[in-house]
């Protein structure tokens, strides 16, 4: 039944068929061939189930805050702010987008938003400065990945629905092991800048420190977005969907005092935060009824036999499963891969005695290295699509060197899970 199930699963990701269809089609195959029961007749309670969560409600106050940050350029005060204050280090503009990534990625909880966003800010000058195409675009591609990992995260809140486990601990155990993911793409930057000066481009005009000083009130409004939401969900103020509200409203005020709010800006804003929530809720209902379905058939009970006959002990399990993920992150999208495995994998480590929040960002962490690994790296895909030359495959080189990064950062992770559980106190 696993391999059926991985080859169906393989074969209609490649004839490009949405997502969602996919997982359902999936569901009603495994209901037809491995199932004596009538499966189908408990969709509708599997779709309820699957959505009635005032926790869900997070995902479009949460995607429709990033929408109206992009819609009033407040990204590109950002990253001209940033650029000013890094221009300095070997890498110059690469610094700058990691950071104004990672910035961004502390108000809105999706990757992709995060690449494009960067993407369409800093492409005209890497173009215009002479830096080395594929290094400029595999620090985008990287840096958009720390939107899923640096709270608020979507996927995030999407792992801990599944799972049963606490959103605002998640979020918290997720901002130490971003920001050093941050640290170590920058870390990585200079270093391959330093070894080959030719990559880092040339520089542009001189900045004063005053006009850096000056600059920082740009900074102002993603710091405090980042406080009020973080801050509310620490200090027990508000819950998850609470603070994602008031992010909305604090966004939206920002927007307007900034003249960037038109009734033009703000329909794209919720436009966009309409796509976007649906594909999401799309997934996590199709996924729901194959995991209804693959539970009713044992798949999840075969699959534990499976590895307990193995007898690889706790740490050989785990490492079993990262290694599962990094293969399967090859070749299907992360949020699909999310709520195609969770419900299976997770019961089986937790069963091991490891922390469900330190799982949470470590699999957080395998999921943004399947962003940016080929075939099916969305962020590759979304960084290219901005670019005016150049092969799709320079992207993939240039992303080669952020991808080590994060496979240390996972070992790391697994070496001192104190990284990821001094914040939340597990």
């Amino acid at each position: 039944m696993i391999g059926s199930i991985s080859i169906a699963l393989l074969v209609l990701m490649a004839l490009s068929i949405p997502v969602g269809v996919i997982l359902f089609v999936l569901g009603i195959g495994v209901d037809l061939f491995y199932s004596p029961f009538p499966l189908i007749r408990g969709l509708g309670q599997v779709v309820w189930s699957a959505t009635n969560s005032s926790l869900l409600i997070a995902i479009p106050f949460f995607v429709l805050l990033g929408e109206v940050l992009v819609r009033a350029g407040i990204a590109e005060r950002t990253y001209r702010a940033l650029d000013m204050w890094f221009s300095w280090l070997p890498g110059g503009l690469i610094h700058a987008n990691i950071g104004t990534a990672t910035m961004f990625s502390a108000t809105s909880g999706s990757s992709v938003a995060t690449a494009a966003t960067v993407a369409t800010v800093a492409m005209p000058q890497a173009e215009r400065l002479g830096y080395d195409p594929r290094l400029f675009s595999g620090a985008i591609a990287a840096g958009g990945t720390l939107g899923i990992m640096i709270p608020p995260s979507i996927n995030l809140i999407v792992y801990g629905f599944l799972t049963e486990t606490s959103i605002p601990k998640l979020f918290l155990a997720g901002l130490v092991p971003g920001l050093l993911l941050a640290l170590g793409f920058m870390a990585v930057s200079a270093l391959l800048c330093l070894a080959r000066p030719q990559l880092g481009g040339g520089s542009g005009a001189a900045v004063t420190w005053r006009e850096r000083l000056i600059h920082l009130k740009d900074l102002v409004p993603i710091i405090a977005l980042f406080a009020v939401v973080i801050g509310s969900i620490y200090l027990g103020w508000a819950t998850p969907t609470e603070s994602a509200a008031i992010g909305v409203a604090m966004a939206m005020a920002i927007a307007a005092g900034q003249r960037g709010l038109s009734l033009a800006a703000l329909r794209e804003a919720l436009l966009g935060t309409i796509r976007v929530t649906a594909m999401i809720m799309f997934v996590i209902i199709g996924a729901y009824f194959l995991n209804y379905t693959l539970a009713s058939a044992g798949l999840g009970q075969a699959l534990r036999d499976l590895l307990e006959g193995l007898d690889l002990g706790a740490t050989g399990t785990l490492l079993a499963v990262v290694l599962l993920y990094i293969v399967l992150g090859f070749f299907i999208e992360t949020l699909s891969l999310m709520v195609a495995t969770i419900p299976i994998v997770v019961p089986i480590v937790v069963g091991l005695d490891y922390d469900p929040v330190w799982f949470g960002i470590l699999l957080i962490l395998l999921i943004e290295m399947a962003l940016i690994t080929p075939p099916v790296g969305l962020n590759l895909y979304v960084v290219h699509g901005t670019r005016r030359s150049g092969s799709l495959t320079q992207v993939m080189v240039g992303a080669v060197p952020y991808v080590a990064t994060m496979l240390v950062m996972a070992a790391l992770l697994i070496a001192f899970p104190q990284i990821a559980l001094w914040l939340p106190g597990d």
